[in-house]
């Protein structure tokens, strides 16, 4: 075969794959609007996707379970999800691939698939949960997006209003909606927003979102503005106890409370790890803990099941955040009054002392400090560890790795392979750790060990908050992951 030849093969299978993926794309999108099925691939988020972006996804796929993973065999499988008449799903489409041509057992999708996913049918009717952001700041932004490019049929946690302080006008909805649609790190928000200054809204992707401004959350009457049942995030950071944070539960139509960050006299959750263990029809108020918490507790949890272990530091490297000055200038804590982009400053972090509160066994053991960089987002979180058990690099990142691919932890953890990787590769991740396997260290006695978690503390931190808040409200539907 001439190059020419070979060059024209390429062209034409380039073409069917491309072709694929856009049918692909329709079926996901059919599932998701039609019958609130989300179809994911190894954790990574397939709705609203491009079509290089699947075909690296495939790729990416392949690599993790090394088995070829095509963009055929996923639709296929898609096909016959979209026959089956299932439940609001979520349902990762790489691991039903990877063990449909595992098993072999069946040599028909569909009824590969009825196989699997059997068990859906039993999952009940789900009522959509009206929620409330208290706060629109990083997190309140990036929570805001997540939930209205979700919107339609699909849509199970309904954002109906944001609660901000100080005047609202025509100008500072633009401000407000500019902040939403357009990112420094995040990029532009991919739906549209329309400012309601009549009606002090925001129309998000042609919905309707009320902006209330409220001196304190007593001040409101959520059901004036049809909300019922709420669940209230509260982004602002400025109610950090029980006491403080019950003021959300007195207006009418709020029900639940959820805190972005450590809480005192409440549960404080890190999702995939101890989320089960306070039933929100006993608890209404809940913290979601730290972005640094939520990164290292699921690695640390694989790893104390697997090895135990016995002590260790956490030494975190974080974005600068906007508690931070952007010159010198005085500052209420040591060290952060100086220049963010321009230093490193080492500060302390209450993760290591946080851990507890998720895994009891680490009390104790952990010590822990931070250092901020001058990086706007993505940072790292470096663990040094001494294990109960010996163990070596392969032995360590075999278990991870089976962590990442099943289990309590898929959505937590993502296992990078990237030679490459570096802190702005992460940005985006919904994962809140992602493990890097080319940077893990054993000693030589097996016992003392240093893992690199990255984590998108914005982007990855958003999501946990957002499985926290589906748990919460009892909307999570049926996964298979």
């Amino acid at each position: 075969m001439s190059f020419d030849d070979v060059y024209e093969k390429e062209l034409s299978f380039q073409t069917d794959r491309r072709k694929a993926a856009v049918t692909f794309i329709n079926i996901i999108s059919d599932l998701w609007y039609d019958k609130s099925i989300e179809l994911i691939i190894f954790r990574n988020q397939l709705i609203d996707r491009n079509v290089s972006e699947i075909l690296n996804l495939h790729e990416y796929a392949g690599a993790f379970v090394e088995k070829p993973i095509s963009i055929f065999d996923s639709v296929e499988i898609a096909q016959a999800i979209k026959t089956l008449n299932l439940p609001p799903a979520k349902l990762d489409i790489g691991k039903l691939t990877y063990e449909f041509h595992l098993e072999k057992k069946q040599t028909n999708a569909l009824a590969f698939v009825s196989e699997k996913l059997i068990n859906a049918k039993d999952k009940q009717d789900i009522t959509p949960k009206d929620v409330v952001l208290y706060g629109f700041g990083r997190i309140g932004r990036l929570l805001a997006r997540e939930l209205m490019t979700r919107t339609g049929q699909g849509s199970l946690m309904r954002l109906r209003a944001i609660v901000t302080r100080g005047a609202i006008d025509q100008t500072v909805l633009e401000k407000r909606a500019s902040l939403l649609k357009y990112d420094s790190v995040h990029g532009d928000f991919p739906g549209t927003v329309i400012v309601d200054a009549k009606n002090s809204a925001l129309i998000i992707n042609g919905t309707t979102v009320h902006i209330i401004s409220a001196k304190g959350p007593e001040d409101i009457d959520y059901t004036s503005y049809g909300i019922q049942d709420a669940l209230i995030i509260d982004n602002t950071g400025a109610f950090r106890n029980k006491e403080e944070l019950s003021r959300h539960l007195i207006p009418n139509g709020a029900s639940k409370v959820l805190l972005t960050a450590p809480g005192a006299g409440i549960p404080n959750i890190v999702h995939g790890v101890n989320h089960t263990q306070n039933n929100p029809d006993d608890t209404d108020i809940f913290s979601a803990a730290s972005c640094t918490t939520n990164a290292i507790t699921p690695i640390l949890k694989a790893i104390e099941d697997s090895f135990g272990v016995v002590q260790g530091h956490l030494e975190t490297i974080h974005a600068y955040t906007n508690d931070q000055n952007l010159v010198d200038n005085m500052h209420k804590k040591h060290r952060r009054g100086r220049a963010a982009a321009l230093n490193m400053v080492i500060t302390e972090t209450g993760a290591g002392k946080a851990v507890t509160k998720a895994l009891p066994s680490f009390e104790g053991k952990l010590t822990s400090n931070a250092i901020r960089v001058p990086v706007p987002n993505g940072s790292l979180a470096i663990l040094k560890l001494e294990l109960e058990k010996q163990t070596s690099i392969e032995e360590l990142n075999a278990t991870i790795k089976k962590y990442a691919l099943e289990g309590n932890l898929v959505e937590q953890i993502k296992y990078s392979l990237n030679n490459e990787l570096v802190s702005s590769d992460i940005v985006g991740s919904s994962a809140p750790s992602i493990f890097d396997s080319n940077a893990t260290i054993v000693a030589k006695d097996g016992k003392n060990i240093v893992i690199y978690v990255w984590y998108d503390n914005e982007y990855g931190y958003s999501h946990q908050v957002i499985r926290l808040a589906k748990h919460i409200s009892k909307v999570r539907r049926y996964t298979y992951y």
